[in-house]
This record gives C-alpha cells, sequence and structure tokens, in this order.
C-alpha cells in the first residue's frame, strides 16, 4: 500500500497482530509522529504523552541532540552492529557513564551489556548472583515487577503475568514489602526473622530483589529506613543486594538512581528501559568487581550492546547529568505533579497519592474507575496508563523534560477527565 494512502485505521492489527498487545488496546489510534512530550497520530490529532514508553523516554521523544549524533554516525557508515566488539561508540559511551555517573556516586560497579531488555538484566543478576554464592533461592517482594521471561517471572509477583508461564515458577520465595501490612508494620521484622530461624523453611538467599518504587505493582515506594534494612539484613545473610532500576531510574525517581540519597550500595543494579535516552533498546546489568565472575559469553546474547543507542546515551549523560542543573530542575517538575495529583485524590473518596520523584498516580480504589478516567483523558487528548494489582492507580510517567505549560495543561486534561467519569457515575447513582 502506498504510503501516502494509509489512514488510521488499525484493522491490521486486529487482524494480524497478535493477541498478546497490550498498550495499543487503551489508546485506539495510528501514531505517526512525536516530538519532546507530544504524539501526532495519522489524523493529525496530537496528544500530550504521559506514558513515555512507559519510562523509556524519560528524555521526551526525538530529542535534537541525540538524533543529530546518531543520523551522523549513520551517515559515515558507523558500526551498527558489533557483538561485544571493541568500538568507539561503546568506549565513548562508558567513559561518559564512569566521569558523570559511577565516579560521582563512589560507585565502582562493572558494566555487564547483557540483551536489550530489562528483563534480560534481570535475567543476568539473578544467574550471577547464583554463580557468586553457590545458592539457588532469591528472595523478592510482594507486588514486584521484574519481567515476564521464566527466571525474571520467577521473581515477578502479578499472578496474571505469572499465569503465562506454562510451567511452575521456583527458585523464589516472596517476602512483604515496605507498608503491605499497613502502616504501623515493619516487614523488616518478618524478613529477619525468617532469615535467622533455621527452621523458618526459607533457604539462603542468593540475593534480596526489589525496586525502590514499584512501577508496575502500583507505585509504591519503600522508605529509605527500610531499603537500608533490607541492605543491611541481605550482607548478614551473605546474600547479595540487587536493585532493579529499570523504571525507576535514568531520574525518574528523582535522581539518576532511585537509591543515591537512601545510604545503600547495591551488589548489582538493573537499567534499561532510558538508558539508551532516545528509546532504543538497551539493558545493563551493574555489578560490584568482586562479583564479576561470569566466564567470556556465560551469559551472551547477540544484541549484547547496541551501538546506536552507545551513541544516544552518551549524549543524554553529557547533557543532562554532566551537572546538578537537571537533577534540581526535577524537583521543580516534580512540585508540578504532586499538586495535580494531590487536586485528583481530593475528588475521590479514599484515593491516595503513591510513588516518589516523577514516578507518581493515584490509587482511586477501582480499577474500572482509574481504567474509566484514564480512557476519558485519551479521548481529550492526553496518553497516560493505570498501574497495580487491580489497575486501580492512574500513573504519571510524563517525560522528565515536559515544559512546565505542557505538564500543566496534561494534568488539567486528566482533572477534567476525572471530574466528567465521576460526574456520571453520580448521575447514574442518582437515578
Amino acid at each position: 500500500m502506498p504510503r501516502d494512502s494509509v489512514t488510521n485505521s488499525t484493522d491490521i492489527f486486529t487482524r494480524r497482530e497478535s493477541e498478546a498487545r497490550s498498550y495499543c488496546r487503551g489508546f485506539p489510534t495510528s501514531f505517526e509522529q512525536a516530538k519532546g512530550s507530544e504524539l501526532t497520530d495519522s489524523t493529525g490529532r496530537t496528544y500530550i504523552d504521559f506514558l513515555a514508553g512507559c519510562s523509556s523516554l524519560n528524555y521526551g521523544h526525538n530529542d535534537a541532540d541525540m538524533k543529530a549524533a546518531l543520523i551522523e554516525h549513520m551517515n559515515r557508515d558507523g558500526i551498527a552492529h558489533g557483538l561485544d566488539l571493541h568500538t568507539g561508540p561503546k568506549a565513548a559511551f562508558l567513559e561518559a557513564f564512569e566521569e558523570h555517573i559511577l565516579a560521582p556516586r563512589g560507585m565502582d560497579h562493572r558494566v555487564m551489556f547483557t540483551g536489550p531488555t530489562g528483563a534480560n538484566a534481570v535475567e543476568a543478576a539473578m544467574k550471577l548472583a547464583r554463580k557468586v554464592t553457590g545458592r539457588q533461592n532469591i528472595i523478592a517482594f510482594t507486588n514486584g515487577f521484574h519481567g515476564v521471561t521464566l527466571g525474571a517471572l520467577a521473581a515477578t509477583g502479578n499472578s496474571y503475568h505469572r499465569g503465562g508461564a506454562g510451567i511452575t515458577l521456583h527458585g523464589v520465595t516472596r517476602m512483604p514489602f515496605d507498608r503491605y501490612m499497613g502502616e504501623q508494620i515493619d516487614t523488616t521484622e518478618l524478613l529477619e526473622k525468617m532469615l535467622k530461624d533455621k527452621s523458618s523453611g526459607v533457604d539462603a538467599p542468593a540475593a534480596i530483589i526489589l525496586e525502590t518504587v514499584q512501577g508496575e505493582g502500583g507505585l509504591n515506594a519503600a522508605r529509605p529506613e527500610w531499603v537500608k534494612r533490607v541492605a543491611e539484613l541481605a550482607k548478614e545473610a551473605g546474600a547479595l543486594l540487587i536493585i532493579d532500576d529499570i523504571q525507576a531510574g535514568c531520574g525518574r525517581a528523582g535522581t539518576f538512581f532511585s537509591f543515591e540519597e537512601m545510604g545503600v550500595m547495591p551488589d548489582i543494579v538493573t537499567m534499561a528501559k532510558s538508558v539508551s535516552g532516545f528509546g532504543l533498546p538497551m539493558a545493563l546489568t551493574l555489578v560490584r568487581p568482586e562479583h564479576d565472575v561470569f566466564g567470556p559469553a556465560e551469559h551472551n546474547g547477540t544484541f549484547r550492546g547496541n551501538t546506536h543507542a552507545f551513541i544516544t546515551a552518551r549524549v543524554a549523560i553529557e547533557k543532562f547529568w554532566a551537572d546538578g542543573a537537571f537533577a534540581r530542575d526535577l524537583k521543580r517538575r516534580e512540585a508540578i505533579i504532586k499538586d495535580g495529583l494531590e487536586t485528583l485524590a481530593g475528588m475521590v473518596p479514599g484515593a491516595k497519592l503513591k510513588g516518589r520523584g516523577l514516578m507518581r498516580g493515584v490509587d482511586v480504589g477501582s480499577g474500572d474507575l482509574a481504567g474509566e478516567i484514564c480512557g476519558r483523558a485519551f479521548d481529550k487528548g492526553l496518553v497516560i496508563e493505570t498501574s497495580g494489582p487491580e489497575d486501580e492507580v492512574v500513573k504519571i510517567l510524563a517525560p522528565l523534560t515536559t515544559p512546565d505549560e505542557t505538564l500543566t495543561r496534561g494534568i488539567n486534561i486528566l482533572l477534567d477527565a476525572a471530574r466528567d467519569v465521576l460526574a456520571g457515575q453520580n448521575k447514574i447513582a442518582a437515578e
């Protein structure tokens, strides 16, 4: 079909694409262009993007500097695919990552380039912890989401995704996340008891894996003192601490790493999503040197290191993280989002603000209500999703670079959508 005859029809996707498709079901249009914090469909309608590739586009769509560097590299026939060969783009990325990210934070971690997905970074982390310790069990937490390949899926809590495995998932012990049992219960006390009681039935763990903010689990944000105590218990148990920063990292939680202000130093950190800066597939597993024990190609993959992503990731680091200006500005944008969501929470009886940094949402108590609000927001020109075990959280993942005016306009669309839905519900109840 000639390109100029393409319409906004989604028939081809319904007819030919797998039933496994997901996000597109909530946004029934065909997108054609994107710039900054906006998406444009094939009819020319523009939407504000509060999804950002599920936090894969923290710096927005088609950043001009990243795009220019990538085009220049391609135009001079720069390496496109290099397995794990030494290349100039890889060296430049590693140097920028070392200088502007690792060294200022006192991190001596080695960088393992895994397959290009977050799930693969988690698979590598879990395998490595098991090899380092000689143990099999890994402790994960309620509502955690670490991917849907079998090893990562074993650590994922969501029953819907776990149900797709087709086999028994094993090798993981589940523990309650911070405040899972209520505000007044410190769940690290249970973790400590289970680890230290030789009759608890919990095998000595190779690792403890956690997200400091559970993105898909409902934006549950762990308190710093809880994370710090988990880190202490991991060390006492001879287990490695793995922090999954795939969604919460790259500034999403307010700092480059979500754990920076918590007084912990993970043994392993997993990263993906926005690490490339441009939405290109790339994942990293950061490993303390003493745990870097895989032999050559013991964890490998044809696409372990995306050369085009090296180009854009370097630009992203140098542009946004070489000094503290961008990080400081995130605090201001965070306040705009928080204020808007507090207004939303005030509209729904019993609703609660969730999350941290620019990874925020409101638990409206019902997946149906959250879905209706997000659906109405899309009708009004806003792309926004839900999260949580029952999809009960309306979740904002706007690009971190979103201009104040656009951010405010998107929040106002969300609030208008909520008013429409709630007014409709009240009308039905009155009848």
